[in-house]
């Protein structure tokens, strides 16, 4: 493997580097957006029954906030539990974005490598490509088809490894996208429903 990695140039390191970076992102995102990580199920359950039991206090505010993304949304909300409800919603909404952000942290990057490393392969190619017809001079008259061949053949390895670090990195990236948008939109149903049971049913 080292001596096909050497055979393919000095660009190869370019998509070794993002392939390295994609697997690093990959591995912390599936831990990250664990859904009992981020939205565990029951913890409406309990902070509505919490709630009823001995109100809203500064410990149980603490408790949420470092409980899960769910729970910084709840706490946001309960902060202005003495508030109006168009009040409670808008910190609500705040505090979501917030926690949507969070949770989109380095999909950027991994849709960056996706797409950036089949062009890091094109290029490695090219650069092999003026290394092969530099080194056979047409005044010499000594190239050999065969080498030709064979270094083609080499120079097409950072396509190739271009492409097999793109496709996983784009499949986890819309993976990973449309997870976290199922998971925005699960925990905004879960505040609103934090709202009514304060607030009672909504009137529209």
């Amino acid at each position: 493997m080292y001596s096909l990695i050497q055979a393919a140039g000095w660009p190869i390191w370019l998509i070794i580097i993002a392939s390295v970076t994609a697997v690093g992102i990959i591995g912390e995102r599936i831990l990250a957006l664990r859904i009992n990580i981020v939205a565990p199920k029951g913890l409406l359950t309990r902070v509505v029954r919490e709630y009823q039991e001995h109100g809203v206090n500064s410990d149980m505010l603490m408790r949420l906030h470092s409980h899960s993304p769910l729970g910084k949304i709840f706490a946001a909300g309960l902060k202005n539990i003495k508030s109006t409800r168009e009040v409670m919603k808008e910190s609500i909404e705040e505090a979501g974005r917030a926690v949507s952000h969070d949770l989109d942290r380095y999909l950027t990057t991994l849709g960056t490598i996706a797409s950036m490393s089949p062009l890091l392969g094109l290029f490695g190619t090219v650069v092999g490509m003026i290394e092969i017809f530099g080194s056979n001079s047409p005044t010499t008259g000594d190239s050999n088809p065969a080498q030709l061949a064979h270094g083609i053949s080499v120079a097409l390895y950072n396509t190739a490894f271009g492409i097999l670090v793109a496709i996983p990195s784009m499949i986890f990236y819309r993976y990973f996208r449309a997870k976290v948008d199922s998971m925005v939109v699960g925990m905004e149903l879960q505040a609103l429903k934090l709202v009514e049971t304060i607030y009672g049913e909504r009137k529209d």
